[in-house]
């Protein structure tokens, strides 16, 4: 059976199969932090615009909400995609210069 970590090992050559995972991601990340910033502007205009429309109390409360929820969930978005673009660097620096055992 094919074991990877071992492979890895033996290899002493993490570069074969970090790289392609790394650069995928580094690509993927950028993308999703403009498409996240994209959508979450656009979703929380519609809110505003419903929350400034609301004319009986429930409507106003309701949408004010919604606006707070969307709000928090696309900052917590963005800074979670922002710290998985920094997790990137710290990786690629940590097995860059880590010396595996010998045996």
């Amino acid at each position: 059976m094919f074991n990877l970590v071992s492979y890895a090992m033996s290899e002493k050559d993490l570069n074969q199969i970090v790289k392609p995972l790394t650069d995928v991601l580094g690509v993927l990340v950028p993308v999703l932090l403009g498409v996240v910033g994209a959508v979450g502007a656009i979703w929380v205009i519609f809110l505003g615009v419903k929350y400034a429309k609301a004319e009986e109390p429930q409507e106003h409360e309701k949408a004010r909400n919604s606006l707070k929820n969307a709000i928090i969930g696309f900052v917590l978005i963005f800074v979670l995609l922002v710290a998985l673009q920094v997790g990137l660097i710290v990786f690629n620096n940590w097995y860059k210069t880590y010396e595996f055992p010998v045996g």
